[in-house]
């Protein structure tokens, strides 16, 4: 996973979600989103968006691959690590049940996007609108364990992380040359419609009692190994002061957007846009403890 951008989450779940006292229970943790934040959910599916073989996990104890789409620990093994928690486990897996219900839920799943249309090369993903309803679901089994009134309690105290984003251009826009999405709007445009999707999905978490909402911005995309070796000239970023900045940088601060006027009083939506620090990596690589940037520089 992003090594420049876990610093900066973490700084963030610390100020979203203190740690609680030691005698209480960790926070319920809730994750929405794509490949960054998948636990596993693909595992259980027929798609081709999957990280069940090397070298995903590699850098685990036991070398294997879980489903998360990293080498290692993921961002919400590494929330989960700072508010005293075991993981969120996948919505889909036959072990959330019963006392697991209490930690959370990972309702993310690789190839998804703010939009349907994205990732419709996997055929079979959790687009947003169904980890949605997954969520609607989840808590209708967490009021069967520990009644309507704890159940209400535990989700409006949640910590929720959502990221997307990053598939909508990487997977629908500059998916294929003259691809339907940019015959229909210049990229600007472009940038301004997802935003307003999002917006949506943000008012149906509040809908659904979510209140404390980490937002994460889309990296640098055109760093992106497959990118490269699809857009490049040789596999290498050469040229301006930013590689690919064009989609990102503007769609900050509206992928912060705050739900409706009406909401603001009664719910926390933070934003971290971590691509300035990402940025950083292949021009100052020993300020952030590696020693080579390759693939960046």
């Amino acid at each position: 996973m992003d090594a420049a951008l876990v610093p900066l989450l973490v700084s963030l779940v610390l100020t979203v979600a203190a740690a609680p006292a030691a005698s209480a229970a960790p926070r319920v943790f809730f994750v929405f989103g794509d490949s960054l934040v998948d636990n596993g959910n693909n595992n259980y599916l027929l798609t081709t968006a999957r990280a069940d073989a090397p070298p995903y996990g590699i850098d685990f104890p036991s070398h294997r691959a879980t489903g998360c789409f990293s080498n290692g620990l993921n961002i919400p093994d590494i929330i989960s690590e700072h508010l005293g928690a075991e993981p969120a486990l996948p919505y889909l897996s036959p072990r959330l049940r019963g006392a697991k219900l209490l930690v959370g839920a990972n309702f993310a799943s690789a190839g998804v996007g703010i939009l349907d249309d994205t990732g419709v090369q996997f055929v079979n993903i959790i687009r947003i609108g169904d980890q949605l309803r997954y969520f609607g679901e989840y808590q209708r089994k967490l009021r069967a364990l520990v009644g309507e009134e704890r159940a209400a309690r535990l989700v409006k105290g949640a910590l929720v992380l959502i990221t997307l984003g990053g598939d909508d251009f990487v997977n629908n826009y500059y998916l294929v040359p003259m691809s339907f999405r940019s015959r229909q709007y210049s990229l600007p445009e472009y940038v301004r419609f997802i935003a307003s999707e999002y917006r949506k999905i943000f008012a149906r978490l509040y809908k659904l009692g979510a209140r404390r909402v980490i937002v994460t911005g889309t990296g640098p995309l055109g760093c992106v190994p497959a990118e490269l070796a699809q857009h490049s000239r040789n596999g290498e970023w050469r040229g301006g002061a930013e590689p690919r900045r064009g989609p990102l940088q503007p769609a900050a601060g509206e992928h912060g957007a705050r739900p409706q006027p009406r909401h603001r009083r009664r719910g926390r939506l933070r934003h971290r846009q971590h691509l300035p620090r990402q940025l950083r990596l292949p021009r100052q690589p020993a300020q952030l403890r590696y020693i080579l940037a390759g693939v960046l520089s």
